[in-house]
C-alpha cells in the first residue's frame, strides 16, 4: 500500500470543505463526506493512474486530478452515500511508495486561476 502526504492548501481545503458542510447540510452529511474524502484519497495512493483519474499537463508536470464521485461507491460503514460530491483531488506521484496532494478544490472551479504559481513544483 502506498501513502500520501497533504501540502498545507489540501489541509486548509479539507478543513473549509467539511466545516461548510457540517453548517450547511449537518453533522452526518460532514461524516459522509470525511468518509468519502478518506476513501478516494487511498484510492489515488494505492493506484494514482486508476480508472478515472485524468492527467492533468496544463497544472504542472505529472499532476492528475480524481473527483470524489469516482470512489462514492467504495465507502462503507453505514453512513450512507454522498449523492453529489462536489470536490475534486489535484495530485502527483513523488515515488513508488508516495502520493503527493496538492489541492482538494470545489469542480466548479477554475482550476488554474485557484492555484498557486510553480503548482507542480510543491507536491
Amino acid at each position: 500500500m502506498r501513502g500520501w502526504r497533504l501540502s498545507a492548501a489540501a489541509e486548509q481545503d479539507i478543513i473549509i470543505v467539511l466545516a461548510y458542510t457540517a453548517r450547511e447540510f449537518g453533522e452526518l452529511a460532514r461524516a459522509r463526506y470525511e468518509a468519502l474524502l478518506a476513501v478516494a484519497l487511498r484510492d489515488i495512493a494505492d493506484d494514482p493512474g486508476r480508472a478515472g483519474s485524468i492527467p492533468r499537463p496544463e497544472l504542472g508536470d505529472g499532476i492528475r486530478s480524481y473527483h470524489l464521485r469516482n470512489s462514492r461507491r467504495r465507502v462503507r460503514g453505514g453512513l450512507g452515500l454522498v449523492r453529489r460530491p462536489r470536490h475534486l483531488i489535484l495530485y502527483r506521484p513523488i515515488n513508488p511508495s508516495l502520493v503527493g496532494i496538492g489541492r482538494v478544490l470545489h469542480d466548479g472551479m477554475d482550476l488554474e486561476r485557484h492555484l498557486p504559481e510553480n503548482f507542480g513544483e510543491h507536491l
